[in-house]
């Protein structure tokens, strides 16, 4: 009996996971078709959990208008926070403000700064990070949890590894940074885990001009272009 019972929900799996794929294919088809006429964007990444009011919220709303007035839209995960700010302050600027947003128990909800015909949802949250990869001429890394390390490793990873394109991923605030920084220098360099010049793939700052400033000086004399 027990031999059956397992059977019977591993086949259960394997009937779910195939008409899945059909669902992944909506996802990826709807998200290249948005994505691939809105025109070139950086996205910011932190902490749902931040609201207005702290330095960290408030800091990401001036970046995003500093980046909507150096001609880029902005992308963020749709939700509360500093995916809101993001939003925020592209919306204050009058630029482009995409929000990929991801169905999740807690935390996630639609902010209202997302321009209405550039709200994309998903439910995989691989198909929703090939968006942010694709679509993006750069990554700002505000503080974050889990999932803004995830995004920022991914695209370390993907980068030195020739994957996509290099383009700037900044991290913005040094007294919170500082330890990973440390951590990677002291630790993942001194191992021979990466290479020194892997740290160059990695910009820290604090302020919305040093953000610009590298982004603009990156794509100086450079053609944007979705990254693969």
């Amino acid at each position: 009996m027990r031999r059956e019972k397992h059977s019977k929900g591993w086949n259960e799996i394997k009937t779910n996971d195939s008409w899945a794929i059909f669902k992944i294919m909506g996802e990826f088809v709807n998200g290249f078709e948005k994505m691939s006429v809105i025109g070139p964007c950086v996205s910011i990444f932190g902490s749902a959990r931040v609201r207005e009011g702290h330095p960290y919220y408030d800091l990401a709303v001036k970046i995003s208008q500093r980046i909507s007035e150096a001609g880029y839209g902005v992308i963020t995960g749709g939700g509360p926070g500093i995916m809101e700010a993001g939003n925020k302050g592209a919306n204050l600027a009058g630029g482009t403000s995409v929000g990929l947003n991801i169905d999740l128990p807690f935390e996630q909800h639609d902010n209202p700064f997302i321009d209405e015909d550039k709200s994309l949802d998903f439910d995989y949250f691989f198909v929703r990070k090939v968006m942010f990869v694709k679509y993006s001429q750069g990554f700002v890394v505000m503080p974050g949890g889990f999932g803004t390390l995830d995004e920022f490793f991914e695209a370390l990873t993907l980068i030195q590894t020739h994957k996509i394109h290099t383009f700037p991923i900044i991290l913005v605030g040094t007294e919170f940074w500082k330890g990973l920084m440390d951590w990677i220098k002291n630790t993942l360099v001194e191992a021979g885990n990466i290479s020194p010049k892997d740290l160059d793939l990695i910009k820290l700052v604090d302020t919305e001009d040093e953000v610009v400033e590298i982004i603009d000086a990156f794509y100086k004399g450079r053609t944007l272009s979705p990254n693969f």
